[in-house]
């Protein structure tokens, strides 16, 4: 699936079979949040950012309202990534359970936490947001992060 942001005037490029699997691990944690890493890279001129792939966080707190991932561990498994196939962290997902795919303040804080780290070396990294029910993805929208504001794909 192919979707644009006007804003910035930049795609991204997702498999639907990817964003479904994506979708039955937020499933499977229902009626909890839960969400891990996005990882894929950018076009050479960077308008195109190909996400090929998720991976789960080795620890996190997930409640009805609330996802917390921890980041320990990670940093060596990108950078091996990155040796291995030139694919890094391009950004998040977490569910919304029964929920909208509007993002929150916390949300919003947290990219731009993301943003800001010494350890991210992105600068306008991705939020993928899935309002799941016990049984299947309701609603899936994507985030760029730009200068503290979250702008919607279409």
């Amino acid at each position: 699936m192919k979707l644009y942001n006007k804003h910035r005037k930049v795609e991204l490029i997702i498999d639907q079979k990817l964003l479904e699997r994506i979708g039955k691990k937020g499933i499977e944690h229902f009626p909890n949040e839960f969400g891990g890493f996005l990882i894929g890279k950018y076009s050479d001129d960077y308008k195109t950012l190909f996400i090929s792939d998720f991976i789960l966080p080795k620890s996190y707190k997930g409640s009805r309202y609330l996802f917390e991932r921890s980041s320990k561990g990670m940093k060596s498994f990108f950078s091996n990534l990155f040796k291995k196939k030139k694919e890094y962290y391009v950004g998040e997902w977490h569910t919304h359970p029964n929920g909208s795919t509007g993002f929150s303040a916390t949300d919003l804080n947290a990219m731009i936490n993301i943003e800001s780290s010494t350890s991210v070396s992105i600068k306008n990294p991705v939020l993928l947001i899935l309002s799941v029910s016990a049984q299947k993805i309701n609603q899936a929208t994507f985030y760029i992060y730009d200068k503290k504001k979250l702008l919607p794909y279409e």
